[in-house]
């Protein structure tokens, strides 16, 4: 049991680029810019990689499509958008325009979601001594509907018990997403009550998200009201 929590704890550092000790880990210096694209009236957009490092960086690029179901999100693979180039070499102090097409002409009514998984590779000559860190990016791409007037996120707000947890609902009946963050709950006093202060997390068109709330905010009851930030923008919404 303490050997398989040690390798999911490994597994999850590397994916977030989290450094150990300098002594024990080669830092990596990819850099990713913008994070994160959205398509309106035009098929093709990019992104940058840039290597800040000191060493060189073999880098993947892969594109996913994203949706919504069960509370959870899902990623398949997807040849909706070609990714050139796919794979790449950036030499110290060197920069990458990764281009990002879609095929055809958008029909769409409603928005589609998808990700691109942005991977650097391990190197093939490690030094000794050392573990190696690698990142990985997930960025959101969002194609804007066509012939549908604005873009809007429609949410629903609510709380859930489920078992012995209390979750924040929330559903989105719009055609466009809703990323959302700074959650704080206001209660009938005015009282004020942090849910997080950063990413609390996407909802997609046609989805319904939940997330646990803490201990702590578990007296979280409807009828109170949410500030929150919806797409960076600050909105008071009621329960």
């Amino acid at each position: 049991m303490r050997i398989k929590t040690f390798l999911r704890q490994a597994t999850w550092l590397c994916l977030t680029g989290l450094i150990a000790s300098q002594n024990l880990a080669l830092a990596s210096g990819l850099q990713v810019s913008p994070v994160s694209l959205t398509l309106q009236d035009k098929n093709a957009d990019g992104i940058w990689l840039s290597n800040e490092g000191s060493n060189a960086i073999n880098a993947q690029v892969r594109v996913f499509h994203w949706s919504q179901r069960n509370f959870q999100d899902n990623l398949t693979a997807s040849r909706d958008l070609v990714i050139s180039p796919p794979m790449l070499t950036l030499q110290p102090g060197q920069r990458q325009l990764i281009r990002v097409i879609r095929l055809g002409t958008p029909t769409n009514s409603v928005e589609e979601s998808y990700r691109l998984s942005v991977n650097e590779l391990p190197s093939a000559t490690p030094q000794s001594n050392k573990l190696q860190f690698v990142l990985h990016y997930s960025l959101p791409v969002f194609i804007q509907p066509r012939n549908s007037g604005a873009p809007e996120a429609k949410l629903t707000w609510g709380v859930k018990r489920v078992g012995n947890d209390n979750f924040l609902e929330v559903s989105n009946q719009g055609n466009s997403h809703a990323q959302l963050s700074a959650v704080t709950y206001i209660n009938h006093q005015g009282g004020r009550r942090e849910i997080t202060p950063g990413l609390l997390g996407y909802v997609l068109p046609g989805s319904t998200m939940r997330w646990v709330l803490a201990p702590q905010s578990a007296n979280i009851t409807p009828g109170g009201k949410l500030e929150v930030m919806i797409n960076g923008q600050k909105a008071v919404q009621n329960l």
